[in-house]
């Protein structure tokens, strides 16, 4: 029975919010929320945030996404069809587009098309479009004249408060020194704080406790090892 539990405790992972009250505001990120807040008087149609995994990219594009009914594609699936359904709205959302575009060609003549449709885009990347793999000429060009907004590591501040929203997002209690040792030690990424927490859960669901200092550093320990710290 106790198996069956944590087998269903894996399988349901997580989910997170995405609304505008969920996130975070902090020195490393206050560009691209004030960006944000600034549609739609944006000075550039077009706009990149780039940021490291976890850093909450895809949380603002969600926001954005809400307050203007805009279109989301991965820049994987940004083939012609997509983008041609894609510019009959006013906002598009394109994400990941470092990762690879399923059609350069495609892209280049929507990208071209804001201006003439008024409609905006906004694209999300880990990295600046300098470090892009880009084959066709023009596309290349025209996304490194993008206006970039970057989404910088967050400092030990910043992880204090994620950690504290998300370890109350699972109803996991946890020391005020436990929570502190993680943020003073842990990784500086939005995406290890994730895991971070995750890997609490599942210890706490195995054997019901509070998050304490000791518990944070032997979590912190067992995720070094195991070398998913990075």
């Amino acid at each position: 029975m106790k198996a069956a539990s944590e087998q269903l405790v894996l399988d349901l992972p997580h989910r997170p919010a995405l609304e505008a009250e969920d996130f975070i505001v902090s020195g490393n990120n206050k560009a691209a929320v004030a960006l944000i807040d600034l549609w739609p008087n944006w000075p550039s149609p077009l706009t990149l945030i780039a940021g490291p995994e976890g850093s909450g990219k895809t949380h603002l594009a969600n926001v954005w996404r809400l307050r203007c009914d805009a279109v989301c594609i991965a820049a994987c699936d940004a083939d012609e069809p997509a983008l041609v359904a894609a510019s009959h709205g006013a906002a598009v959302i394109i994400e990941d587009i470092d990762q690879g575009i399923a059609d350069e060609q495609a892209l280049f003549h929507f990208i071209n098309m804001t201006k003439e449709q008024r409609f905006h885009i906004l694209m999300t990347a880990r990295s600046r479009p300098g470090e892009w793999d880009i084959k066709l000429p023009d596309l290349r060009s025209r996304l490194r004249s993008l206006p970039v907004i970057s989404i910088e590591p967050p400092d030990e501040n910043l992880l204090r408060a994620v950690l504290v929203k998300l370890l109350s997002d699972r109803q996991l209690p946890a020391t005020p020194h436990a929570v502190n040792h993680l943020a003073r030690h842990m990784e500086r990424s939005m995406g290890f704080a994730l895991r971070l927490v995750e890997e609490l859960d599942r210890t706490i669901w195995q054997t019901p406790k509070m998050v304490t200092r000791d518990l944070a550093r032997k979590i912190l320990e067992q995720l070094s090892s195991d070398g998913t710290d990075g």
